[in-house]
């Protein structure tokens, strides 16, 4: 049984790691709202300097961070970054070499988010005139590559771990299985802590490639302060676990003095994720990151401690108490609470509406943890309906004590084996070493068999397993969530997506050129109708609304603010009554004027004018 279990918590903790993989890269919190020059834009000379603005506070670090390419592909930055947010307007800049030729430049960016997600771009503007260009950036930014993939994959463990190690010691501390009871908690607080080490330690090393930057430029940051914290933090944990575990540590004061450290290290522990992650970032932040460590701690408690739970019940060398069961019971039902009430207010700051909560990637992960905690609670009733009729095992020997083997307690059933001789004597110690393996198995197959007929711990066993397989989907669910965008900040990006969203441009100009079928009305859609490159399309109707014909169609644009044009373009005729332009290019934001020339025979034409405004 102990082998079918570690198999099943191996399974388990592989198809958690698999579902976070299935989640898809982290996405980022910020965004790049704005830019100047502006994506596209044609500036008449040399800007000073590039500027972008974000929704919410970013980093740039390192030599990748924003740079400016000219149409060779050579940098004519300067390579120094400027703060210049001001007012709530997060805004970075970096300055420009003097006197760039004419031509098209790429800017290309690259910055962490508040919550630790990596974010880029790119976009060009040009200087006098679009000019060809010879960048080619990555398809592919940060976050999204295989770094990105284990990045998020190690999330994972270094949760489990620390869950596993705080769980652990708070069953030890609270619920007092007794002394049979240590060596099995104690493996299991080691099995986390070497987890949440090795996987912090993981996390560190990939940042780096996550996030498109050194080492050194990782250190400097806020998640790669709160790692290396976090790694501190564990080389302490591993001296308070040494401690908590040794035979010193049985005395009541020398377990009060232990529990106020852990009171203090759990804590700080997870602080490094509630002040790197979500938490820190958004509405509320001053409460969500207290309530963060609640969160976290409850969840060690409960989850961890019923990992706990689960291996004594599998593994110790004597039934659990009956009273240790009940302290993990009420334990349990007050981490439930606190999970709750923490859930929910993270739940409204993050979510914000019922439409975020069914529309966004982050509001379906949250309804599915939401079942799979409702499902989990409902399991943990049936485990609190198992621990009420559990009894106290019988008085027995102490595990370790001498017994005489008995014939009934063998693994074969009632059988006696002829002696064999002794080959050197009674006294051999090869026989002595036997004869205490035999003593041994008798014990174990009694204690084995006595368990299993009490049918209290064996449906006890079931449900606690059945939530243990719960618990690892949650927990692989929660890594998720904290890894996407949330679902306030991505609603209210697509919101603004749409309200700025640039529409077509739609104009209607009669024309009259005084010949046969000269009249009609020109049906102009010049998409997407922004500064840069825009596709034209022409049609012309008659006054019956049917397709009307031209023998030549000419187009002319103006800006008369800036003295700018004529820009001519020929529309390509490509059915009855339908012209195509696709090479329109608005280069600069303005009123223009659109003048449209056509020709119905030798001598019948016209130039009719109208004016559009491009923002």
């Amino acid at each position: 049984m102990t082998t079918t279990l570690s198999r099943l918590l191996v399974l388990l903790t592989a198809l958690g790691a698999v579902l976070v993989a299935a989640t898809g890269p982290a996405h980022a919190h910020a965004s790049l709202t704005g830019s100047s020059p502006a994506d596209g834009e044609v500036v008449a000379t040399s800007p000073e300097r590039v500027e972008l603005t974000f929704s919410e506070r970013v980093s740039l670090t390192g030599d990748q961070a924003l740079r400016v390419l000219d149409p060779a592909g050579e940098r004519v930055d300067t390579g120094e970054i400027t703060d210049l947010s001001a007012d709530g307007v997060v805004r970075h800049g970096v300055a420009l070499a003097d006197g760039l030729a004419d031509g098209t430049y790429t800017v290309a960016w690259q910055a962490i988010s508040a919550d630790s997600h990596p974010i880029a771009g790119a976009f060009t503007f040009s200087i006098g005139a679009p000019s060809e260009t010879s960048v080619r950036l990555p398809a592919q930014g940060p976050g999204g590559s295989t770094a990105g993939t284990l990045y998020d994959l190690a999330r994972f463990p270094a949760y489990a771990g620390f869950l596993l190690l705080t769980g652990g010691a708070a069953f030890l501390l609270v619920c007092r299985p007794g002394p049979a009871a240590r060596p099995v908690v104690q493996r299991l607080m080691l099995a986390g802590w070497t987890t949440a080490t090795a996987a912090t330690l993981a996390l560190l090393l990939l940042r780096g490639p996550y996030t498109g930057t050194g080492l050194r430029d990782v250190v400097d940051t806020k998640t790669g302060t709160a790692l290396l914290c976090r790694l501190l933090l564990l080389g302490a944990a591993a001296l308070w676990v040494a401690a908590l575990t040794a035979d010193r540590a049985r005395g009541r004061r020398a377990r009060a003095a232990l529990a106020g450290t852990g009171v203090l290290l759990a804590p700080a522990t997870a602080a490094t994720w509630a002040l790197a992650e979500h938490a820190s970032t958004g509405p509320w932040s001053w409460l969500a990151v207290p309530a963060d460590l609640v969160h976290l701690l409850a969840a060690g408690a409960w989850l961890g401690g019923l990992a706990a739970l689960l291996a004594l019940l599998y593994r110790s060398p004597v039934p659990v108490p009956r009273a240790a069961v009940r302290r993990f019971s009420r334990l349990a039902f007050w981490s439930v609470v606190a999970l709750a009430a923490t859930g929910l207010f993270q739940a409204w700051r993050q979510v914000g509406g019922w439409d975020p909560l069914l529309s966004t990637r982050y509001g379906q992960l949250l309804v599915v943890k939401t079942a799979l905690v409702a499902l989990l609670v409902g399991t943990a009733w049936i485990s609190r309906r198992w621990t009420a009729r559990l009894a106290d095992p019988p008085a027995g020997p102490a595990p370790d004590a001498p017994d005489a083997p008995d014939p009934q307690d063998a693994p074969d059933g009632p059988h006696t084996p002829p002696p064999a001789p002794a080959p050197d004597g009674p006294d051999d110690p090869a026989r002595r070493a036997q004869l205490a393996r035999q003593r041994a198995a008798v014990q174990r197959t009694r204690r084995r068999r006595d368990r299993d007929r009490d049918t209290g711990r064996a449906g006890l066993r079931r449900s606690v397993l059945a939530e243990a397989a719960i618990a690892a989907a949650v927990l692989a669910v929660t890594t998720a969530l904290t890894g996407s965008t949330p679902a306030r900040t991505e609603a209210a990006a697509d919101a603004g997506t749409s309200a700025t969203a640039p529409q077509p441009l739609s104009l209607q100009l009669p024309y009259d050129t005084g010949g046969p079928y000269g009249r009609g009305t020109a049906l102009i859609d010049i998409t997407p109708g922004v500064t840069g490159e825009n596709v034209l399309h022409l049609r012309l109707e008659d006054p019956e609304g049917l397709p009307n014909g031209a023998e030549e169609v000419r187009i002319a644009l103006t800006l008369p603010a800036e003295d700018l044009g004529p820009l001519r373009y020929e529309p390509a005729h490509v059915d009855v009554g339908h012209w195509v332009a696709d090479d329109l290019r608005l280069p600069r934001p303005g009123d223009w004027e659109l003048s449209l020339t056509l020709r119905t025979s030798e001598i019948d034409q016209t130039t009719e004018t109208t004016t559009l405004t491009v923002g």
